[in-house]
């Protein structure tokens, strides 16, 4: 069997269940991951005497990782290679 046949090849019912499952999981965790960057980038009068006991560049590391790693998490849902063995 070609590996063109294999890509081609249906998914079980089991198999693209739990495809849909991961990717929605992926999109929701890269959404609040963003959105808690954004959180610690851009602090409201109610957070900022919370965020403001830190190091205020360290902050905006954190924030900047957030947003990496939030993008990368909904790219890797986009991307949907769940079951490339």
């Amino acid at each position: 069997m070609a590996l063109e046949e294999f890509e081609r090849k249906r998914m079980s019912e089991r198999h693209r269940g739990m495809s849909q499952m991961r990717t929605i999981s992926n999109y929701g965790g890269g959404i609040f991951i963003v959105l808690a960057g954004c959180f610690f980038m851009f602090p409201t009068s109610y957070t900022a005497e919370f965020i403001d006991r830190y190091d205020p560049v360290l902050i905006k590391i954190f924030a900047v990782v957030c947003w990496v790693y939030g993008g990368f998490r909904i790219y890797r849902g986009y991307q949907k290679k769940y079951f490339n063995d």
